[in-house]
């Protein structure tokens, strides 16, 4: 099986399917949010997210989107309530983008794109490793935050900082005390459904939890998302831009809604 996949022509989201038939499967992400379609659950719990600026540990380019690691073999940065049972920990959290600031974002809501889509990567402890979880129908949860174009956000810009040391793909850094909790909105309204990663292997092992209201986010600040590369050192550079998939089809899924 070929693991050479990107967001270009010759790789891209439309041919996935050829390396990863999993592609065309019944739960994949990300979709388009009906909010109308939505059904409100009033058994859906809040969301109850803790964590710990220590567990921070490194920032890498992964040569498909950057991401901040975490130190996840103890239970101090976890997410619980919520549409899951029992608790999952905070394993990574990265970005999807677009090439200007009218679209990038994965999940759209009523068909219209954010800019830019933050993902939380959280992992089930009932399993013994983010493997093995990666690969069970409750394995992952996901909180996904959309960004919108707006006001400068001071506390994404240590994170933004920190990307001229990764311009390159397979660079990487030491990225500690960092409160992921700032990144997220006041309201922790949410969506929730039955999905997948929306990268390769694209396995269909999420809860999806895509929360209601935005951050902001400049466009300046965009522009740095833009400014690292797909590409290694010595390579002909490519800026990272565009590295999302498009809303893969609901198939009968339902999405909940935490709010009226």
């Amino acid at each position: 099986m070929s693991h050479v996949w990107g967001y270009g022509a010759t790789n891209g989201p439309d041919i996935w399917g050829k390396d990863f038939p999993v592609a065309n499967g019944p739960r994949q992400s990300p979709i388009n949010i009906l909010p109308i379609e939505a059904q409100y659950d009033s058994s859906l719990r809040a969301l109850k997210l803790i964590y710990d600026p220590f567990n921070a540990k490194g920032i890498l380019n992964n040569g498909h989107s950057f991401q901040v690691d975490f130190v996840d073999d103890l239970d101090s940065s976890t997410l619980t309530g919520g549409p899951i049972s029992g608790t999952y920990r905070l394993r990574q959290f990265h970005f999807h983008w677009g090439a200007s600031d009218d679209k990038g974002s994965e999940h759209t809501v009523n068909g219209l794109n954010f800019p830019c889509e933050l993902h939380l990567v959280h992992w089930n402890t009932k399993y013994p490793s983010f493997g093995e979880a990666a690969s069970q129908p409750d394995g992952l949860a996901v909180v996904g935050v959309f960004l919108k174009i707006g006001a400068a956000n001071p506390r994404l810009q240590k994170v933004l900082d920190a990307l001229d040391v990764i311009k390159t793909k397979g660079k990487q850094t030491a990225f500690a005390n960092f409160d992921t909790k700032t990144l997220l909105p006041v309201s922790l309204d949410y969506w929730t459904y039955d999905g997948s990663l929306t990268t390769p292997p694209l396995l269909e092992s999420v809860t999806w939890i895509v929360l209601r209201e935005p951050i902001s986010v400049s466009s300046a600040q965009m522009a740095k998302f833009r400014s690292i590369l797909f590409t290694a050192e010595g390579e002909a550079p490519f800026c990272m831009e565009d590295n999302y998939r498009p809303p893969q089809p609901l198939k009968g899924r339902l999405v909940r809604a935490s709010f009226k």
